[in-house]
């Protein structure tokens, strides 16, 4: 039987499988929205134990990793959609963020990573003299 390949039916199946779909999506969604003076960042892991939850810093790149455990085996499934196994998921962040101050926190299948501004790039004022001038402050 001669078969077809379609690179494009292939590059979509695979998009699919990592990014989700609207009736399947990724394996770990995430919401980030910046409050104040710090980024947070919720993912949505639904089934994970706390204790198989893995967040590394590396430079600005914080990578999540977290374990949903394996089904039993002995189960006759009628349907199978939620993954299991392994998996994780990398942030890039700019560096006016603060990676030695996140802060995380798990309850109820929601990870919220709490990530302070810099200070280096928070504003600041600048104090400016002059030739027999008081000093001026100018907004930096």
């Amino acid at each position: 039987m001669l078969m077809r390949t379609d690179p494009f039916r292939d590059l979509e199946r695979l998009t699919q499988q990592v990014l989700g779909t609207p009736a399947r999506p990724a394996v770990m969604p995430l919401d980030a929205w910046r409050e104040g003076d710090r980024f947070l960042v919720e993912f949505d892991l639904p089934g994970v134990q706390l204790d198989s939850l893995d967040l590394d810093v590396e430079r600005n790149v914080v990578t999540v990793r977290a374990e949903r455990p394996a089904r039993d085996e002995n189960r006759e499934m009628v349907a199978a959609e939620r993954p299991r196994g392994v998996f994780s998921r990398q942030l890039i962040l700019g560096d006016n963020l603060d990676t030695d101050k996140i802060e995380a926190h798990y309850d109820t299948g929601v990870l919220r990573l709490a990530i302070p501004v810099a200070e280096k790039a928070k504003p600041h004022k600048i104090e400016v003299t002059g030739n027999g001038h008081q000093p001026q402050a100018i907004n930096a």
